[in-house]
């Protein structure tokens, strides 16, 4: 396999924020013709912009059930009318995943696109309109202060790209059904997120104080009142080391981040699941234990080593994964001959520096090629491959190799529904129609 040539840092940085710059304004032209023809334009058929390559049916003539079956439709909740409704899967109004197909068009994700996942109530819309008054207290540090979003923005700034993927995300796929909603592929996203690194904030209070071996973040988020709080409060914990890249952000994809996405200012931590993405966060403390909080003690949790569900920890640095976008069924059947297989791949808390496709389950793996920029480690990678099919039903198969040297198991060992990457479970069934 041939080297990877090095990335100039500083131009991947420049590249990283001339595409946030393009993303937010086609985001901007998206957001203002749906407003336009939800106030009446004369076009009375106008209505906000869909991608080009539409998501594909269920019913497509070329797809033998290549995933279970989607969840009953269901309407995007008012307050997310500005997302593009035909790029996502609404399971409830608190977990609405982006379609398989849709993961596979671009790069980044475009917002409208995203994945939305809530664990609690978020606070109230309102609070936005006063966004730089949005304060942050920061404890175990040698000096405890608090500091403003305004005045955390008149930092340094950094620009990441990361993969933002829930832990439950490929729940769905696992031969053993496993308790709570049913995500597919579509709670992953690639997104680029600026912000101050924590870091150097820290370093503006004096350092972490001696003996703290955990990051613990805290967000507004809330439950209803009258419940215990180590059950209302959303707080996690990760550990000590996660501070070298952590971010608090307070844009996505070139714009503020919206509400539903943890507006006005989230904790990002590259590599990590997205529940330890704080949203909304207040808090920031460096302890010696771990968060009490019951989403931490005891919901998001992975066996600590294969096998063993009774010895568990908190589900935080991302598996090596990837999936196929493209066949997967359209209005045009796919036809025998060569065919271009496309796809998403990622190496969790490292690059992802290989992938492979079978089409004869796993018999034979033929090395794809990365395509598009490399945005950084802890980016995923658009990657494709043409294969010569026959007639016929045929399964389709991706696996990635990381810059660790982990690759994707055939099936997830645990039942667990949390960090679902075998490659089995995300292949895609078709059928080739004949020539001609």
């Amino acid at each position: 396999m041939p080297r990877h040539a090095t990335v100039n840092p500083q131009r991947r940085t420049r590249l990283i924020q001339v595409l946030a710059f393009a993303l937010s304004a086609a985001c901007g032209k998206l957001h203002a013709a749906a407003t336009s023809a939800r106030g009446g334009s004369a076009d009375a058929t106008t209505k906000a912009p869909t991608p080009t390559d539409a998501p594909p049916s269920p019913a497509a003539a070329n797809t033998s059930t290549p995933l279970p079956p989607p969840a009953e439709p269901a309407p995007l909740p008012a307050s997310l009318a500005w997302k593009d409704a035909d790029s996502l899967l609404v399971h409830n109004p608190h977990a609405i995943e982006t379609r398989r197909a849709v993961l596979g068009r671009q790069l980044i994700t475009p917002t409208q696109c995203l994945f939305v996942r809530d664990n609690a109530l978020p606070p109230p819309a309102r609070l936005l309109a006063e966004a730089g008054q949005w304060p942050v207290a920061f404890d175990g540090v040698a000096q405890p202060d608090a500091y403003t979003l305004a005045e955390l923005q008149a930092m340094p700034t950094r620009t990441v790209a990361t993969v933002l993927q829930c832990a439950e995300n490929g729940r769905a796929l696992q031969s053993r059904p496993a308790i709570g909603t049913q995500w597919q592929t579509g709670g992953a996203a690639c997104v680029i997120w600026t912000g101050v690194p924590l870091t150097t904030v820290i370093h503006e209070l004096g350092g972490v104080v001696p003996g703290s071996r955990f990051l613990t973040a805290r967000g507004a988020d809330s439950l209803p009142d009258g419940i215990a709080s180590d059950f209302t409060r959303v707080e996690r914990s990760v550990p000590l080391s996660a501070l070298e890249h952590a971010l608090l952000a307070w844009t996505l994809n070139g714009a503020p981040i919206p509400l539903a996405h943890g507006g006005p200012l989230r904790l990002v931590l590259p590599g990590y699941a997205g529940i330890n993405y704080i949203k909304y966060v207040r808090r920031i403390a460096f302890t010696t234990e771990e968060s009490s909080a019951h989403i931490q003690t005891a919901d998001f949790r992975v066996p600590l080593r294969p096998g063993e569900p009774r010895l568990t920890i908190p589900a935080w640095r991302l598996p090596v994964k990837s999936w196929i976008t493209e066949p997967l069924g359209s209005d045009e059947p796919v036809k025998a001959g060569t065919v271009p297989i496309r796809g998403v791949a990622m190496g969790g808390a490292s690059a992802v520096t290989r992938i492979e496709v079978t089409a004869d389950g796993g018999a034979t793996w033929h090395p794809a090629q990365f395509t598009g920029s490399d945005l950084g480690p802890f980016a995923w990678r658009l990657f494709e491959i043409s294969l010569s099919l026959p007639p016929g039903p045929i399964e389709l198969a991706c696996r990635a190799t990381n810059a660790a040297g982990q690759q994707q198991p055939d099936f997830t060992t645990d039942n667990t529904g949390y960090f679902v990457n075998g490659w089995r479970e995300h292949h895609v069934a078709i059928t080739i129609a004949p020539a001609g």
